[in-house]
């Protein structure tokens, strides 16, 4: 970890893209910096500029301009290979469409990751999947197929997969955009739990109302940061949970 305990790094960081003769700044002089432990939500409307930070911090897209640091190590010039590489040692991932396997069980998604990593750690991928399904409380679902299992479910295998190569930031794309509104504050509250044990997460989403489960808002429009500011009256998932089941 570098000096300064930041996970994410980034300072004037740009992202243009041609489109004909025109050229479209998705991003424009990004600083950021989201340090181990935070809970960030990022917001933006569509076209914003969200999508695309959030794919040069998981390291499937480079700036165009600026530097990006994780965990202290410099990321934008780095080839494919070595991006890939960061992104199964650093970097977990969860999706709003959950992107599991079919006909494929719990335990062996949670797998998959594991079957990627080129470092030299010695995990016994089996073990390590059975502790990630424990972690979100899946263990008892481990040998079912996903599509015996219900959306929140799903997510929640999806959850215990980006987990099993123990990240350091976990980077949640809209990660209740498919589910009701009590499965959806269920994921939240197990996002808030992994945080509490010192998880850095960082979530992208379009409501307001999730957003008030993290630490701290960022809010991009045209590509630029607009607002950068802690959560005031943080609302716990577990307490909304309780509430929902005294009803």
């Amino acid at each position: 970890m570098n000096a300064n305990n930041a996970v994410i790094s980034l300072a004037n960081l740009r992202k243009t893209y041609a489109m004909g003769s025109n050229v479209v700044h998705a991003l424009q002089d990004v600083d950021l910096t989201i340090k181990a432990g935070e809970m960030v939500a990022i917001m933006g409307a569509s076209g914003s500029g969200k999508s695309t930070l959030m794919n040069i911090v998981g390291c499937l897209d480079r700036p165009t301009s600026g530097t990006y640091e994780l965990n202290g190590e410099r990321v934008e010039s780095l080839s494919r290979n070595q991006l890939a590489d960061l992104r199964n040692r650093h970097i977990g991932f969860v999706f709003q469409g959950f992107n599991l396997l079919a006909r494929t069980s719990a335990q062996e998604n949670v797998e998959l990751p594991l079957l990627y990593d080129r470092s030299e750690r010695q995990i016994d991928p089996a073990a390590a999947a059975r502790r990630a399904l424990q972690r979100v409380m899946l263990d008892d679902r481990r040998e079912h197929q996903t599509s015996e299992l219900s959306g929140g479910q799903q997510q929640r295998v999806a959850i215990a997969r980006a987990l099993v190569t123990e990240p350091s930031l976990l980077l949640a794309d809209e990660p209740t955009g498919n589910l009701d509104t009590r499965t959806s504050i269920e994921v939240l509250a197990l996002f808030q739990e992994l945080n509490e044990q010192g998880l850095t997460v960082a979530m992208v989403t379009h409501e307001n109302e999730i957003s008030q489960y993290a630490r701290r808002v960022v809010e991009l429009r045209d590509g630029l940061i607009i607002r950068d500011e802690p959560v005031s009256n943080r609302r716990s998932a577990r307490n909304d949970l309780s509430s929902m089941q005294a009803v």
